[in-house]
């Protein structure tokens, strides 16, 4: 998961709800669109938005199974391309610019569970460009949760990714990708972040602009540390403690200025997200915004005018269902200004 990402989708879907679910639907935020489903199981969406006409950007969403895949969608929630018979692929995320022959691409990263490796897709047609083996030497190793991170500054690109268990330290790589061979392979930069051992690390989102890195430790909180690993492997912060009923999920990022802006976290159990600011997300929960989406493990967000229908951008959010909810962020604000009221 990541920083300032994308999607949309499309063909609303009929949902068996019981009565409980029923009695709290007028409370709940409606989907404008879900997205066609896949075969097995949604996990984790980004986007990618296209750099001359917005309106034609894509989903990029995995389908985690054994026999799982990489699915593309267009803003109609239609599925344009997939990439089938991946070894149970978990999240994905996706980076803009990096140089491969001599050509500037776009990336999708996801990672491949029973192989332990994450395999590289250039954009928007999802054609392989490379895999990174990922922790190498490790008794524990299949990777789950995986964010991009571009350096403002120098433009290298990187990708963090977690693992289904881990030390109590350390329980993240990042990797720098670099060209070999005229494939994308990668280099450990670094292995960071504390873990409570409660029970796993997924999901990870990467603030390109401000520079930090945050991940959900599931049960406990989520983390804050730097992205750029010059700066070193001190925990600036976690928060969220007690704010969950169960698991801490997807992590989603809204900017509204260069430092200023929302952070949004799946609630699991709850099926909601909960709210903290952007610029200072340790001053604890601001909203709690209740969702259609059930058990919800990975969503993204993305500020960037889509259409006249989504001027202000989207929020997407994986569902039991074997598809992703898409909300006009308007109704997400609307939502949490009325709750810190």
């Amino acid at each position: 998961m990541k920083k300032i990402n994308y999607i949309v989708a499309s063909s609303i879907l009929p949902f068996v709800l019981n009565c409980a679910e029923q009695g709290q639907l007028g409370k709940k935020l409606q989907p404008t669109v879900v997205t066609e489903t896949v075969m097995y199981d949604t996990d984790d969406p980004s986007i990618w938005i296209n750099p001359e006409d917005a309106s034609k950007s894509i989903i990029i969403g995995t389908d985690k199974d054994t026999n799982g895949g990489l699915y593309a969608f267009n803003l109609d929630g239609k599925i344009i391309h997939k990439v089938l018979g991946l070894k149970r692929p978990n999240n994905v995320d996706i980076e803009y610019g990096f140089e491969l022959n001599g050509k500037k691409i776009d990336l999708a990263a996801t990672t491949e569970r029973e192989t332990n490796k994450i395999k590289l897709y250039a954009l928007p047609d999802l054609k392989e460009v490379g895999e990174i083996s990922v922790f190498d030497g490790e008794t524990e190793r299949g990777p789950m949760g995986i964010s991009m991170y571009k350096n403002p500054q120098t433009g290298e690109i990187f990708a963090v990714v977690g693992r289904k268990s881990g030390p109590k330290d350390g329980y993240l790589w990042q990797y720098k990708l670099v060209e070999k061979g005229g494939k994308i392979d990668g280099e450990v930069v670094r292995k960071f972040g504390k873990y409570s051992g409660l029970k796993e690390i997924e999901s990870i989102a990467v603030d390109d602009e401000m520079g930090y890195i945050y991940y959900s430790d599931e049960m406990f909180g989520v983390h804050q540390y730097y992205a750029d690993p010059s700066k070193g492997n001190e925990e600036l912060a976690v928060f969220g403690k007690g704010d969950f009923k169960s698991d801490v999920e997807g992590i989603s990022i809204y900017p509204t200025s260069s430092d200023t802006g929302y952070i949004l976290v799946s609630n699991q159990q709850k099926d909601t997200f909960n709210v903290y600011l952007r610029e200072n997300p340790s001053k604890g929960r601001i909203s709690e915004i209740p969702v259609s989406t059930r058990e919800s493990d990975g969503s993204e967000v993305t500020n960037v005018d889509l259409s006249p229908k989504f001027p202000k951008g989207i929020f997407v959010a994986m569902s039991n269902g074997k598809v992703f909810h898409i909300y006009d962020w308007r109704m997400v604000e609307k939502k949490i200004k009325d709750n810190m009221k």
